[in-house]
């Protein structure tokens, strides 16, 4: 700092100034920053060599990502915008069909109509011409049906208004709701208790455009299909009136019998109704499988018996309904079951205490019957594949793989008995399709379809055991020469044949179907025809339950014989169930005309007026049938569901290459690779 006397000594005063060159690209107005774009373009170069090569390497891919990534939105914003404005004149045209009427999302599942769409009594019922449905693309999910949209396309009397109702109702529910039951083009509100299926298990595909695209349109309920609804309907009545909650129906003292106290017929008939779209039926049944379906108990129970009927037939809802409640019900009696394997030979006991946990074999034997031991793997593969528990699948795979390696067969045809306790073929010699080992033989085969026909011991079981069915249970009978199986006794042959037996013809025609040999689907056809005139040759029209046939013509004698103590009808499903498969598979309408003719014989000789269906004693007076006063529960979980089935022409109800049926009727998903 400087004085002022120093200041004045030094004379005027001097004027410092500080030079600063300022280079071009700092000169304002000579190159420098204007804000120009030239200018900004050689900053941001500047700045983008200034970066290490690894930084501008990183700056580059995510550039490249990002662009990636608008390419794919636009795409699909192209194609979702596609579809909503595709939708948009979907709905526009159905609601010029039905004004007022607002789609709900298309149901993945079926669901049944409302019961009172169809009225009154089986000679009142009539077809009327259904109304056009709305343009609805859907497509099947992986393990489920495909929904045939019936109450959109079949308007019965009664049920128009409700159906629109149902409709615009469900829409503002699916808008409310995560979980929802789909009632075939309808949508309800479940119970708090419903949930769907776990995704692990039950996750649907999306189905492509190309499968959306191919859809045919949906197939209506027919007259035929109507009158087994009355049917079921009449059926359904006399057990709800006379034995609700109970096993089965005694239609004639108004009345119930217990076997093992579990609501046998109610459980059966759980996906006949889902199937036959008898949607009160339904719920009514399923508020008492919630509220009243109580397995521990002290009682005993067939394994075999609980496992194809109660097992089955909660999995095979479970299934179709999406209704985690029947999941955790089949769970329940799933472990209620399993003291049954816990044999010294791994081979199961025929009884259960399903309160106590414990099991034993009848009293009066230590054997149990082959077709019970070897039919209830369907079920307890399915339930281990849907809660993820393996002990169910591993327990009765090892009895498959035990009767593989036994000794004792006959060209693959298997003895009836086998010991609990050794493991072993007893009672050597005797072998039959009929009782006490038919399922053996259906279940090789369907096990095989079932894990994807990929378990090659089960195939060449089955192979085997219908090449010895032919090489020594084959005969034809006098004098129309009808193909039948008879049984074989320690060498002798016998012309005796199980009305169970009819089981082999569909049988033969799902393995022809799913690629075994051709030779098959013409052995199904005699067989069938055989099975048709066990009925036909009778005077009822119904089958007995055994026939014997003449080997040998007679004067005046008929190819089929039947015994006084075989002479009962006990409205069995099986001749009903193989030419289901027969139509399904040919396409020949005779199969179809003569399930109807045993459907009529039925309403003609063992329909109750105040309800139900019996079982008779004499299939050979028309006159007096002598009735029995019991209706089996597979009336209704099997024969009239094969009825239904057999007279749609929607081979997409119940596909037969996406489900594959238990013993019982109930049809449980084939599996894909995950």
């Amino acid at each position: 700092m400087y004085s002022g006397a120093a200041a004045a000594a030094a004379g005027p005063p001097r004027r410092d100034f500080i030079s600063v060159t300022l280079g071009p690209e700092e000169a304002v107005g000579v190159g420098g920053y204007n804000n120009s774009k030239a200018w900004r373009r050689r900053s941001c170069w500047r700045k983008w060599k200034q970066l290490s090569r690894l930084q501008r390497s990183v700056i580059l891919f995510l550039f490249a990502f990002l662009a990636v990534c608008g390419v794919i939105s636009y795409t699909s914003m192209g194609e979702a915008w596609k579809g909503i404005t595709n939708k948009s004149l979907d709905d526009q045209r159905t609601e010029q069909e039905i004004p007022g009427l607002k789609l709900a999302n298309p149901a993945v599942l079926p669901a049944p109509k409302k019961a009172d769409a169809i009225h009154g009594d089986y000679p009142e019922l009539s077809l009327q011409k259904p109304p056009k449905p709305p343009h609805v693309r859907r497509g099947p999910s992986n393990l489920q049906i495909k929904a045939p949209w019936r109450d959109a396309r079949l308007k019965t009397r009664h049920d128009t208004t409700t159906a629109v109702e149902e409709l615009v109702e469900a829409d503002k529910v699916e808008k409310t709701e995560k979980s929802i039951i789909s009632w075939r083009g309808a949508v309800i509100e479940p119970d708090q208790s419903t949930e769907p299926p776990s995704s692990k298990i039950m996750e649907p595909e999306k189905p492509s455009s190309v499968e959306a695209e191919g859809q045919k349109e949906p197939v209506p309920i027919n007259e035929r299909q109507l009158a087994v609804i009355e049917a079921f309907r009449h059926a359904w009545k006399g057990y709800k009136d006379f034995a609700w909650g109970h096993d089965e129906l005694k239609p004639l003292s108004k009345s119930y019998s217990e076997w093992f106290g579990l609501g046998l017929t109610l459980i059966d008939a759980l996906d006949t109704m889902w199937i036959l779209g008898l949607k009160e039926e339904f719920e009514e049944a399923r508020k008492w499988v919630a509220n009243d379906l109580v397995f521990d108990k002290n009682v005993d129970v067939n394994l075999f018996e609980s496992t194809i009927r109660i097992l089955g037939g909660l999995l095979s809802t479970y299934h179709l309904s999406g209704d985690s409640l029947f999941l955790e019900k089949a769970k329940d009696i799933g472990n209620r079951l399993m003291p049954a394997f816990k044999t010294p030979s791994k081979i199961p006991y025929s009884d259960v205490n399903i309160g106590r946990g414990t099991a034993h074999p009848p009293r009066w034997t230590s054997d149990s019957t082959v077709a019970e031991v070897t039919s209830i793997q369907l079920e307890f593969r399915e339930l281990s594949r849907v809660t993820g528990d393996e002990k169910f699948q591993k327990a009765v795979d090892e009895v498959m793989k035990h009767v593989h390696t036994l000794s004792g067969k006959n060209d693959g045809l298997v003895p009836m008995f086998i010991n609990t306790n050794s493991g072993q073929f007893t009672h050597l010699g005797v072998y039959t399709l009929g009782a006490r080992a038919d399922s053996y033989y259906e279940y090789l085969l369907k096990q095989w379809i079932q894990g994807g026909k990929k378990e090659n011991e089960l195939l060449e079981d089955y192979m085997r055991a219908i090449e010895g069915v032919k090489k020594h249970l084959l005969q034809r009978s006098e004098p129309k020469k009808l193909t039948f199986v008879g049984e074989l006794a320690h060498g002798h042959f016998s012309a005796k044949m199980d009305h169970l037996v009819c089981f082999l013809p569909g049988t033969l025609a799902l393995g022809a179907h799913n690629g075994l040999a051709a030779d098959h689907m013409k052995l199904a056809e005699t067989l069938i025809e055989t099975c048709y005139q066990m009925y036909a040759q009778v005077e009822t029209g119904l089958s007995p339950e055994i026939v014997h046939f003449n080997l040998h013509a007679q004067k005046g004698h008929k190819d089929v014989e039947i015994k006084p103590a075989d002479r009962h009808n006990l409205l069995r499903p099986e001749t009903v169930e193989s030419l289901f498969y027969m139509y399904r598979f040919t396409g020949d309408k005779k199969y179809q005309d003569w399930g109807w003719e045993i459907l009529q014989n039925f309403n003609r000789y063992t329909r109750v007026p105040t309800g139900g269906y019996t079982s008779i004693n004499n299939v050979q007076n028309p006159s007096n049938p002598e009735p029995r006063d019991k209706m089996e529960s597979f009336f209704l979980g099997e024969t009239l569901k094969y009825m239904f089935l057999l007279f749609s022409d929607d081979i997409d109800l119940i596909n037969l290459d996406k489900y594959v049926f238990n013993t019982e009727a109930h049809p449980l998903p084939i599996w894909v690779p995950a």
